[in-house]
């Protein structure tokens, strides 16, 4: 199973550094990949496979202007991380038993309505406002089990060694 982000209708003066953090968190816990829709942005996507080479793994990041024709030619199941979703402890089982690929609809300026409709789940986290980063994260802890803390990252040029206080990196 791959799972996927799609960042709804980024813009660049407004959203850059969220949506790097919305693929960072993506990257870090599980995602394979995430793809922009909105306005082409890239210093964001060259941001991302900055770290991406620096700090290894699999991940990719792709553009693409209509988020509708992503939605349409998703071969998985779709699901839309909102407020206004359903409790993610009442389906994330039902989810799981799901082998097909997933995509993650993650919005940014106000969602389109059709969304809901197009979304084979609209999942929430809380139904407080809250940032798109924590739902992603919460979501994919819940969706592997926490065992995305433990992935492995090949290829990297830099570790971090784990300490109880300080800062250690080595360079590979």
């Amino acid at each position: 199973m791959k799972v996927w982000g799609l960042r709804l209708g980024h813009r660049r003066g407004r959203d850059p550094r969220l949506t790097t953090h919305v693929a960072l968190t993506a990257r870090a816990l599980g995602c394979d990949g995430v793809i922009l829709s909105g306005e082409r942005d890239e210093q964001v996507i060259d941001s991302i496979e900055r770290i991406v080479e620096n700090w290894g793994g699999l991940f990719e990041v792709k553009y693409e202007k209509d988020w509708r024709k992503v939605i349409k030619n998703w071969n998985g199941k779709i699901i839309h991380l909102t407020m206004y979703g359903l409790p993610i402890q009442d389906k994330i089982d039902e989810i799981r038993k799901f082998k097909e690929d997933l995509l993650i609809i993650l919005g940014s300026e106000k969602v389109p309505g059709e969304v809901y409709q197009l979304a084979d789940w609209n999942i929430s986290v809380t139904n407080q406002p809250h940032s798109e980063v924590a739902s992603l994260a919460l979501f994919l802890d819940k969706l592997f089990k926490g065992k995305e803390l433990k992935k492995k990252f090949e290829n990297s040029k830099i570790k971090i060694i784990p300490q109880e206080r300080g800062k250690k990196t080595i360079s590979l």
